[in-house]
């Protein structure tokens, strides 16, 4: 079996844009419905994702390939969405999305960012925990700001970097 360090992170690219289509339209579509900001997003990242100020990575597996991918949005001076983080469901289980998580979260400091947020739901319990295991916390305020942006969304969170 491979080794989770064996991972590779591999920053955006044009080769890479449909991974970060067909990576996440797998797990919305199996839990949920694409919505029109989901297909837009994940149809322009460059455009809507890169070009404003954002980033997105994704995780190349050394025997399955290109399995996860997360992207961090810009929304407004020094405030920015973790968001589209996925990992197909044949790599489920090899702490992938965890290890993603933490390749995101190392390299956001260059980003001049003050506020780090995620919008999810509650039926998505283990990405929860691995959220509030990784520095997040619950945010009403969050919530209340950013949280019509998907019909799905009733859970915001915060980072809160460690000190």
């Amino acid at each position: 079996m491979t080794s989770i360090n064996e991972l590779q992170f591999l920053e955006f690219s044009k080769e890479l844009a449909k991974y970060f289509k067909t990576i996440n339209q797998q797990w919305i579509e199996k839990m949920f419905t694409m919505e029109s900001l989901d297909e837009d997003i994940l149809s322009h990242p460059k455009k809507l994702v890169i070009e404003p100020g954002g980033r997105i990575w994704f995780a190349k597996h050394p025997s399955l390939g290109v399995v996860g991918t997360c992207a961090i949005l810009k929304k407004s001076t020094g405030v920015f969405e973790l968001t589209k983080m996925g990992v197909l469901d044949e790599a489920r289980g090899l702490k992938i999305g965890e290890k993603l998580l933490q390749h995101a979260l190392a390299n956001i400091e260059a980003m001049n960012l003050d506020c780090l947020f995620l919008l999810t739901n509650s039926k998505c319990e283990a990405a929860i925990h691995l959220y509030e295991k990784n520095g997040f916390f619950h945010d009403p305020e969050i919530l209340n700001h950013f949280g019509e942006a998907y019909s799905r969304c009733n859970v915001a969170m915060r980072y809160r970097k460690a000190q």
